[in-house]
């Protein structure tokens, strides 16, 4: 069974030079899919351009991603609304709440938010959420929508063991990447407690590189570690670890 990369920018400038390369790179070492999320009507043809040059393994998702969100927020959620009614995409994302930058957007990011949860059900699709230093305000917007069969996951995980309980109870999965690499980070106690039931994997590629590459470019084929290091964690083979998660990843977008 193949590794499915729910989380990766592959679309960014950080890859001009070398992208085919380490994308195949990536296949050869047994990446099955890469999902691409979207951050504002600027990544989207670059996007859509990765998506063409490898239609069996590069697939997009649409929204607006909480950094993006300014005073232009809603001239851009129409565009991303066309694009949502003109075809099939993997998932809804990345959108959420990122209080970590900048705290002066948090009305229109939580309005963005509501707009593109109900987008999501309107559409059926999965919903992956970007929440940095908000998960307390992101799960406030987001629990009316859980009620009504919103589902998702919420990528780049770095919450409690109670917020994965209560993402648990709506059947929600999380994205670990290479921060469970880092000693201080925390990941690593979180994944003994809840075991390999709700994660994905993912890189966020080109950002956030695995031990030893951290504060490096993040490649695609580094998602290998990311395995690697989540099995030495459960003291289980990564081929285990690799064939849960990919479920786990069928499960919630679908194929």
């Amino acid at each position: 069974m193949g590794i499915i990369e729910t989380h990766i920018h592959l679309y960014s400038e950080e890859y001009k030079a070398d992208r085919n390369a380490l994308i195949q790179q990536a296949i050869d070492i047994g990446v099955e899919a890469f999902y691409m999320p979207n951050v504002d009507i600027h990544s989207i043809e670059p996007m859509y351009a990765v998506e063409k040059e490898f239609p069996a393994h590069c697939f997009a998702m649409m929204g607006l991603h909480p950094c993006y969100v300014k005073e232009d927020y809603k001239e851009q959620l129409a565009v991303i609304e066309q694009h949502l009614a003109s075809r099939k995409f993997i998932a809804l994302g990345e959108v959420g709440i990122d209080l970590y930058w900048d705290k002066s957007f948090l009305t229109q990011q939580q309005d963005a938010l509501n707009i593109q949860a109900e987008w999501a059900l309107k559409y059926n699709l999965p919903i992956v959420i970007h929440s940095r230093e908000a998960n307390a305000e992101s799960l406030e917007v987001l629990k009316p929508y859980m009620h009504r069969g919103l589902r998702g996951v919420f990528h780049c995980f770095s919450g409690s063991l109670a917020e994965v309980t209560v993402l648990k109870t709506y059947g929600w999965m999380i994205g670990i990447g290479g921060v469970v690499t880092y000693k201080k980070a925390g990941l690593d106690t979180l994944i003994e407690e809840i075991g390999l039931g709700q994660v994905v994997l993912e890189t966020d590629g080109p950002y956030l590189a695995p031990v030893p590459h951290r504060g490096k470019r993040n490649e695609p084929a580094y998602i290998d570690l990311v395995a690697q290091k989540i099995g030495d964690v459960l003291q289980m083979s990564k081929e285990k670890v690799v064939e849960q998660t990919t479920a786990n990843s069928r499960l919630l977008f679908g194929r």
